[in-house]
């Protein structure tokens, strides 16, 4: 697009003007504008407000600059003058008091006319100007355009704070200026002359007095020939004024050549877009948005991804695309303006912070802050909190530093607040069928989840990520040579028996390629003892669930929870799914046909975690199949439906091999030998591989530390609970004198099946478990009993102390020949049922969101 061609841009800034000493609004901008250009400064509805105008902008490189340029120049009028100037959809220390209205007939007859709108209008926003060659075009630009406005909208989001009081909303300016008769979204007109008719009848309906003062998130502008953007709070940063501008610039283009092409006008209303918006005020970019096209609920980072790829062809001809991509990206990283103001807030609970913040953000600069001294937080949410052990958040004095912001909001929201929340929490669950559980008819259990997040800081999670790589190498090492050469059981480290009677040693196991990656996906469990020390409790290779529970409590947490910010950055998980997606596809060849065709293979609506095979499918954009579906030919695996017939190149296995095994594809009959002969030909990629179950049983983890040794001659990273087999005589015989102090497992045992906890058993248990034990020793191990650290869980009218573990995921891809492993981000906390050790949801746990921090 040459220069000439460019649509050229300009933008409205709106500030909050506040004393230094108070950090509240301060009626004083006519002091300020005594000093100043009248042509780029100007005075606003409230006196405690100014706005700059930049000249008219070929490129976005220039409009930064003069959007720069403008705020120094206010910075550098106020300071002297004792006064701060704050960038943001509102400032948090305002009175209403009705007598600081700019003087003026118009504005005068606003206050008459509206009275408490104009009081509360200590609100400022952003506007963007994109020229247009008339006014018919301005008014189709505006409809086509309008349906991507609340995601503007959640990039500005800067407005938490009210008259003192955290709203929970990221923007609560938009809920301020909705109020006015003609905000929202734009009128649902389709020329300019229809437009005009319009105006006019408003203006003659007595509901405006003039074209100016309509007040549509978009529209054709009252004076000069552009569309404009008002949507936007104030935004604290330039480079989200200047993301956001050039996102809207592309909108206009893109609306532009649809009007050339003749495409139809877009067919969402008026009332799903106002929704849509809300949903942006409540959320920002911490919570879910409307995807209009569903509509459904999506995580920001993807929708904002996915406009912008959407975008690429005008951006590029704008010369914008790079610019836009690296803004984009770094505006998700640090999250919204609304969120850092309460990660602020959070440090010591006070507003005064959050402005300081705001001034300084407002020009640029980091604000040089002492570390907050946190002295232990009494809430009257932990009275009566008594751990009895380690406790990751309380300590006996009181909360833990690294947890005081977060007890003081908990105790900000109070019993009554919490138990909203968690209502709300139960209700979006259902809204989004978040079970875990068979569907019986009634919709599935609901997955338990609590409340409170829990954290775990980066150099935490940076000790776990470099030993969860290293066991799952092993574990990886151990499966192809225990289905080929065996020299680990030649060399006596690994005992014959152990693998030979290993439950889930198959013999499909044995016929899977040597070469391909084995354990495309592994979850680790582990546990915490003390506040420097992680074990891993168990190994889980066959079809490890938890990670799109991982990502939806993410997500619901921050629905109904939006005020709770940590002091740090949280690593996101948005592209989790991507990631699984790229290690799947790793399997295949990629100059095969249909080597990008992968599908998640379930058992279907019975399966517990149907709705995470679902989710997962989703995000990754892949299909879920059942067996029903699949035909097995010469040729390769065949998803057949009623379109046709399309060749599979990997299946995401998350069915159990056994129920595999029997079941009856499309053609109605068995499936499953096939399908293990199809994978032996290579013809097709199942992930997780067929037998995994070999190297993840209760006996196989007594032995995973000395295979890290003897593959990779390597001292194990994380420790292992001590385990005794009791096939060994001599170990049988310890376990048999000690029933009382130990853990007591099945091999075979999953889900938290069968587990006896010596120290919480009746005698008859123990009587029980010692008979099994002595007539199929080789069925039984047992481990000392291990602490598990506790985490606070709310139950209703307080906190309590609730034993927790932790399952981490590794991703493993074949690229080059060799194994790539990625830690993911999206660890599941789960949370013990009260008085028990035994996590697992199929015995009554449930789950945290999990918090790693950068």
């Amino acid at each position: 697009m040459s220069a000439a061609a460019r649509p050229l841009l300009g933008v409205e800034e709106e500030f909050h003007v506040v004393d230094l000493t108070t950090r509240r609004a301060a009626p004083e901008a006519e002091v300020l504008l005594g000093e100043l250009d009248g042509a780029e400064f100007a005075r606003e509805l409230q006196r405690s407000l100014v706005e700059t105008n930049t000249p008219v902008c070929a490129t976005l490189d220039e409009l930064g600059g003069h959007l720069r340029r403008l705020r120094r120049k206010l910075e550098s009028v106020a300071e002297p003058q004792g006064l701060g100037i704050v960038a943001a959809g509102t400032v948090p220390l305002v009175d209403l008091t009705g007598d600081d209205i700019s003087a003026g007939a118009r504005y005068e007859k606003m206050q008459h006319e509206y009275q408490m709108l104009v009081r509360e209008q200590h609100i400022c926003g952003a506007q963007v100007h994109v020229d247009v060659p008339d006014r018919d075009t301005a008014v189709q630009v505006v409809r086509r355009v309008a349906p991507s406005l609340p995601l503007l909208l959640a990039l500005s989001a800067s407005s938490p704070y009210w008259r003192g009081h955290d709203t929970g909303y990221a923007s609560y300016r938009s809920m301020v200026w909705s109020r006015w008769p003609t905000a929202g979204p734009p009128a649902m007109v389709e020329t300019g002359a229809e437009y005009d008719a319009m105006v006019d009848q408003l203006i003659a309906s007595g509901t405006i007095s003039d074209p100016g003062m309509l007040y549509f998130d978009i529209r054709p502008s009252a004076h000069v020939p552009t569309v404009e953007l008002r949507v936007c709070d104030a935004c604290t940063e330039v480079d989200d004024v200047v993301l956001i501008a050039g996102l809207f610039r592309a909108l206009v283009c893109r609306a532009r050549a649809g009007i050339d092409a003749g495409d139809p006008l877009p067919t969402q209303g008026q009332e799903l877009i106002r929704a849509a918006s809300w949903r942006a005020a409540r959320s920002g970019l911490e919570g879910d948005l409307v995807d209009l096209t569903g509509p459904t609920l999506v995580s920001p980072p993807l929708l904002i991804g996915r406009l912008v790829q959407e975008l690429r062809p005008w951006l590029e001809e704008l010369g914008d695309w790079d610019t836009v991509v690296d803004l984009s990206q770094a505006t998700l990283l640090r999250g919204s303006s609304a969120a850092r103001q309460r990660r602020m807030f959070g440090r010591r609970g006070e507003l005064v912070d959050v402005v300081d913040a705001l001034i300084a953000g407002t020009q640029g600069r980091p604000l040089a802050l002492d570390p907050p001294v946190e002295a232990p937080h009494t809430s009257a949410l932990l009275v009566g909190y008594e751990p009895t052990g380690f406790d990751e958040a309380v300590s006996a004095t009181g909360s833990l530093p690294e947890y005081g912001w977060l007890v003081r909001a908990l105790d900000r929201l109070g019993p009554r607040g919490m138990t909203a929340a968690r209502s709300a929490l139960e209700t979006e669950q259902r809204a989004r069928g978040v079970t875990f559980g068979p569907d019986d008819g009634t919709g599935g259990r609901l997955f338990p989840l609590d409340l409170v997040p829990r954290i775990i800081d980066a150099d935490d999670w940076q000790g776990l990520t470099g030993g969860l790589a290293q066991r799952v190498r092993a574990l990886e090492l151990f499966l192809r040579d225990v289905y080929g050469e065996r020299a680990i059981v030649r060399d006596g480290i690994v005992p014959a028996t152990v693998v030979e009677n290993a439950p889930g040693r198959t013999r499909q196991g044995e016929i899977v390629p040597g070469d391909v990656v084995r354990i495309a996906v592994a979850g680790i469990d582990l546990v915490r003892d003390a506040p420097d020390h992680w074990l891993v409790l168990e190994d889980n290779l066959r079809v490890p669930s938890g990670i799109g529970y991982s990502i939806m409590s993410r997500r619901l947490i921050r629905s109904v929870m939006s005020d709770l910010e940590p002091p740090a950055g949280v690593v996101g998980l948005e592209d989790v799914p991507g990631r699984l997606r790229a290690a799947l596809l790793s399997a295949t060849d990629s100059g095969s046909p249909g080597a990008d065709e992968v599908a998640l293979l379930s058992a279907g609506p019975s399966d517990s975690a149907f709705f995470e095979h679902r989710l997962l499918a989703d995000q990754m954009g892949v299909p879920v199949v059942t067996p029903r579906d699949l035909q097995v030919t010469d040729d390769g695996v065949f998803l057949v439906s009623e379109g046709g017939k399309r060749r599979l190149s990997a299946l995401y296995r998350r069915m159990d091999e056994v129920e595999l095994m029997t079941a009856r594809g499309a053609d109605m009959r068995p499936v499953g030998r096939q399908l293990a002969a199809a994978v032996s030909r290579g013809r097709v990629a199942l992930l997780n591989a067929l037998g995994n179950g070999v190297a993840d049983d209760k006996l196989v983890y007594a032995y995973v530390p000395a295979m890290i040794r003897y593959y990779l001659d390597e001292e194990p990273l994380l420790d292992s609970v001590r385990t005794y087999p009791c096939v060994d005589a001599e170990a049988r015989a310890e376990v048999l004198d000690r029933l009382g102090e130990l853990v007591l497992k099945p091999v075979d045992g999953y889900g938290g099946q069968g587990i006896v906890i010596g120290p919480h058993a009746e005698r008859s248990e123990l009587t029980e478990v010692e008979k099994a034990i002595r007539t199929e020793p080789a069925a039984w191990v047992a481990q000392d009993l291990v602490a598990l650290s506790t985490h606070p869980t709310f139950t209703g009218r307080r906190l309590e102390p609730r034993a927790v573990d932790l399952r981490a995921f590794v991703f493993q891809s074949q690229w080059h020949g060799s194994p790539h492993l990625d830690v993911v981000p999206a660890a599941l906390s789960r949370v013990a049922p009260p008085g028990s050790l035994i996590v697992n949801s199929s015995r009554g746990g449930g789950a945290k969101d999990t918090w790693i921090l950068r």
